[in-house]
């Protein structure tokens, strides 16, 4: 029975790769429309591919190094081994390929969306979200897969093949070393996320200045030399950089709940390993009903309500996710259960699962609701436009900071209840069951990026003004639902990070964080400030890069004469090459912020103050972190989606004080202003924020055997006895565990 469930979950993530591979299929057959089309495609495709190559390239370093310093870490301790270092390159390379895989099939599928387009909005969702599709099905299959088949592998290594038990260090080695994968996974995610949101804001605020604001020219007008960039940036930034960034939050949410699993004494059917297990088997069984929720996207002509029909899916994959959720954990784990102290049931699981899945989806309609057009938050900003750009800014930085007050709520709302349920597990296991529809949550933000690339190939392919119109309300759609995949996985990475840190406290051997110690304190103060100096960097850079496009942009209009009169072409290529370089060069320094800053507090202050442990201060730092990566993602993020659809509603027209306005009007300029200001706050910097406060967490949780105040000349000194009584109560046997923990003497 335990040898089938646990081939099961790799077996589960071919599944979800099967159905990828079918999907691509489809896209590739449909119709890729006139030559011109085709050329426009093809510039973007090479740009982004182009783009993908160099980011490899320069990561490509970082993994050597990476990989040494993991290697001989690996050697230095008992619960680790070299072999951190290659799970670590797999992590690294899965999540390069799942960003690889996402961009490859919107490059094909944006064009095919556009022709669809030229039909009905019915075939164009289709196309585009089946494009979307490709890319949910390919991250969560690979994350599965890999994650499944190295547990598996390291499982018979380190555990079985000595016949040591679940509980024990040898299961601690298995899941430090898997832990690698993590690492690498989130390491390229930072670094795609950060350099793609870099390019593609770079291109985006310098074809909106040059070319709308000064030229008067429309967002993807072929004369623009930099829209090629700016198209090619969506791909590189919402679909690559968010592809990888999501098999990394999937993976090291798995992976959290995985390690608390190993601290629960399990009297179950499979070995002892069911609380392990489980977050796998939920990830699994997630790809399944995500396949069987994107039967759910459909509209029956022009008229459908696409967001009604994305929501349809989404929400369907949830309800079936829930209601097997309840089946899988009364027949995977025993009726009681302990982790650290802490009593619960299976039951008080399925609820955690449950509360996981309702905070998800209550984040995403929070998001929906401070970013979409026709709302509140949207409309005051679009009320404020018409008094100039500086009260648009006033009333976008006003929305994103109101923005933040639900979503935190229910997040403490949310880590309270499941903590209630079943303790730090419960918290772990929240956070798997939101993530475990992660295919149809990546799909629906997928689809965004590829209808944003559909209607700027209609405008630069001069298509009929209908086929723009249906390219435009999947544009939009597209808009808030990746603000809402945004919401959705700060959340989960809140979530993440909080049993990250709760799986490091026990790696680390403390007992708690005491703010009240001065250097702890200190330590939290400079976790709060990491996000606004990782943000400052990030956004300093688009504006960097974005001063270097708007002069290109500006010597080709003065120096290539007949490009507004259609008789010249752009060097479009120029352009792709600002962005490119700039993106490289400026993604390094954040990136290694987040990497570095976990080392220099574990490592620079072990042995500093008597009575406090660099272990200590490390968890003050990853506090600080969180807490203020989460608000500062929520809050740019939202703040960025609201400009954004504040400037599209005014292309349909909006009523200011019984005026209506449209493109062009000053109020539109205004709103143009703030969408350039939003820009890197919700493609650059604000999606970051979840990645940072989770690799910091993955670095310390990998670095937590060297520190550990349980650790004696640099080997485990640890010893775990399990103590079984057997209580009766009602009638029913109940069985209660105390770990008891000794140490090698000095």
């Amino acid at each position: 029975m335990e040898q089938a469930l646990i081939y099961m979950v790799p077996a589960l993530g071919l599944v979800g790769l099967v159905v990828m591979a079918i999907k691509s299929a489809w896209v590739t057959k449909q119709e890729t429309g006139d030559k011109n089309m085709m050329e426009l495609a093809g510039y973007i495709a090479d740009g982004a591919m182009a783009f993908l190559k160099a980011e490899w390239k320069v990561l490509s370093y970082f993994a050597v190094i990476a990989v040494i310093l993991l290697a001989w870490s690996g050697m230095s301790v008992e619960t680790s081994s070299p072999v951190i270092a290659i799970s670590f390159l797999i992590g690294a390379i899965f999540s390069a390929f799942a960003g690889y895989i996402g961009m490859n099939i919107a490059t094909k599928a944006n064009v095919r969306t556009t022709q669809a387009a030229r039909t009905s909005l019915k075939h164009a969702l289709k196309v585009s979200f089946t494009g979307g599709s490709v890319m949910g099905l390919g991250v969560a299959g690979l994350a599965v897969l890999g994650l499944g088949s190295l547990f598996i592998l390291f499982y018979h290594w380190y555990v079985q093949s000595v016949g040591a038990g679940v509980n024990g260090v040898e299961m601690e080695k298995a899941l430090e070393v898997l832990a690698g994968f993590s690492l690498g996974a989130e390491s390229i995610a930072l670094f795609a996320r950060v350099g793609g949101g870099i390019y593609t804001k770079a291109a985006d605020v310098g074809a909106d200045l040059v070319g709308k604001v000064e030229a008067g020219i429309p967002e993807d007008d072929v004369r623009n030399p930099a829209t090629i960039a700016d198209n090619v940036g969506d791909n590189v930034g919402d679909v690559a950089g968010m592809g990888a960034d999501l098999f990394g939050s999937y993976v090291a949410t798995i992976l959290a709940t995985m390690v608390l699993g190993r601290e629960i004494v399990s009297v179950d059917n499979f070995g002892g390993i069911a609380p392990i297990l489980l977050p796998m088997v939920l990830a699994g069984l997630g790809i399944v009903f995500s396949i069987l929720g994107m039967f759910f996207v459909t509209i029956k002509n022009d008229k459908g309500d696409v967001q009604h029909a994305l929501n349809m899916g989404n929400w369907s994959s949830i309800v079936f996710t829930g209601i097997a959720s309840f089946f899988v954990v009364k027949y995977m784990l025993p009726e009681t259960l302990t982790i650290r102290g802490y009593d619960f049931t299976n039951m008080d699981v399925f609820y955690a699962i449950i509360l996981g899945l309702v905070v998800g989806t209550l984040m995403s309609i929070i998001t929906e609701y401070y970013t979409a057009m026709g709302k509140r938050p949207v409309k005051s900003i679009i009320q404020q436009s018409a008094t100039g750009h500086a009260t648009n800014i006033i009333a976008g930085l006003a929305v994103g900071m109101e923005s933040t007050v639900l979503p935190i709520l229910v997040l403490a709302g949310g880590i309270m209840g499941s903590y209630a349920f079943a303790g730090l597990y419960g918290v772990a296991i929240a956070a798997a069951g939101m993530m475990a529809t992660t295919a149809m949550q990546l799909a629906i933000d997928a689809f965004g990026p590829i209808a944003d690339n559909a209607g700027g190939i209609a405008e630069m392919s001069q298509l009929p003004e209908e086929v723009r119109h249906r390219t435009d309300i999947l544009d939009a759609v597209g808009n808030t639902t990746a603000a809402s995949g945004k919401g959705f996985a700060i959340a989960s990475a809140a979530l993440t990070s909080l049993a990250l840190f709760a799986a490091f406290v026990g790696v680390a051997g403390i007992d708690a964080i005491d703010i009240f110690k001065a250097p702890v304190l200190a330590s939290l103060f400079v976790g709060g400030m990491i996000p606004f100096i990782f943000s400052s960097l990030a956004i300093a850079a688009v504006g960097r890069a974005a001063m270097d496009m708007v002069n290109e942009v500006r010597r080709q209009f003065r120096e290539i004469p007949g490009i507004m009169e259609y008789k010249a072409k752009p060097e479009y290529e120029k352009c792709v090459e600002i962005s490119t370089k700039a993106s490289l060069r400026e993604m390094l320094f954040p990136g290694a912020i987040a990497l570095i800053t976990p080392l220099l507090i574990g490592f620079g202050f072990q042995g500093v103050f008597e009575q406090v442990s660099s272990a200590e201060m490390l968890g003050g730092l990853l506090a600080g972190v969180t807490v203020s990566g989460v608000l500062m993602g929520m809050f740019q993020s939202n703040a960025g989606g609201a400009w954004d659809n504040a400037k599209k509603s005014f292309e349909k027209g909006v009523e200011i004080d019984g005026e209506m306005y449209y493109k062009k009007s000053e109020p539109h300029k205004a709103s143009v202003t703030g969408d350039t200001v939003g820009d890197p706050f919700k493609d650059t910097s604000g999606p970051s924020m979840n990645i940072l406060i989770k690799l910091m967490s993955i670095v310390a949780l990998i670095i937590a055997p060297h520190i550990s105040q349980n650790s004696h000349s640099g080997s485990i000194s640890e010893k775990v006895t399990i103590k079984k009584e057997m209580n009766y109560e009602d009638g029913k046997k109940a069985v209660s565990e105390t770990r008891i923990e000794t140490k090698k003497p000095d």
